[in-house]
């Protein structure tokens, strides 16, 4: 049997309940991102939980599906670029799949460098390098006071010739790789955005300890992270948020 312990009803009975009994279930709570002018959904839903010493527990989960179909526009917009005399960057497509804890992206790019040159008063552009590559990521996330982080591994890189060792030991490869981190990261972040999700005294008292990428239900990319919320058993009973009421499961 299920009993709601809402205070402005039966106080008393709050007061009496072991911390560790207590539960306040986070529904979903949707946002979206701009990718190229369309909307990318993230829906997140958790909850925060008592545990032993009056220590409250957070569990959060983000469902990143329509991120992850749109990883190829999302990246392109973090990559792309067209210098005339210089270099060119396209992103043609990108999936994203978990590898939990880790995720794995595996980005195609089309690449040229171009170099200017003037002779006979007239420029000369002469193309350098060009071609395509696929290039694989692994992400593995961490989560901690400063928020969610994105470590970047490059496990592959399918490219010919010139333009595979300047992937492999040349900048660009470096820029790359990091381009991937950051646009996952960022995208994660403001999905994630702790105040914009739970109630303004458990999402200040709240600390991240961990993070990692979940196979969702039906194939869906999930992203998980949990922590602590440093808040009383009297602060906690006395929530009122989006009408919302702390439960006892028992």
């Amino acid at each position: 049997m299920r009993f709601h312990l809402l205070l402005c009803v039966a106080p008393i009975f709050a007061a009496q309940t072991r911390a560790e009994d207590l539960v306040l279930k986070i529904p979903p709570v949707k946002s979206s991102l701009d990718v190229k002018g369309r909307a990318a959904g993230i829906t997140v839903w958790g909850a925060v939980s008592g545990g032993p010493q009056g220590q409250f527990k957070l569990a959060l989960t983000a469902d990143l599906s329509d991120v992850r179909d749109n990883i190829g526009a999302l990246l392109a917009s973090q990559l792309n670029r067209s210098e005339r005399c210089g270099e060119r960057l396209s992103v043609e497509s990108a999936t994203l799949a978990p590898a939990s804890p880790a995720a794995v992206l595996t980005a195609h790019v089309h690449y040229e460098r171009f170099a200017c040159a003037k002779a006979f008063g007239r420029e000369i552009v002469r193309r350098l390098v060009g071609g395509n590559a696929a290039v694989t990521v692994k992400l593995t996330p961490s989560a901690g006071a400063d928020g969610i982080s994105m470590a970047p591994e490059v496990l592959k890189i399918d490219a010919d010739g010139s333009l595979g060792e300047l992937l492999r030991s040349g900048s660009l490869g470096a820029t790359v790789k990091e381009k991937i981190a950051s646009g996952v990261e960022s995208s994660i972040r403001k999905g994630l955005d702790l105040k914009s999700t739970l109630p303004p005294a458990v999402a200040a008292a709240a600390t991240l300890r961990g993070a990692r990428f979940v196979s969702g239900a039906e194939g869906r990319l999930w992203f998980s992270v949990d922590g602590e919320v440093q808040i009383s058993a009297a602060q906690f009973r006395s929530l009122n948020w989006k009408g919302l009421a702390v439960e006892n499961p028992h």
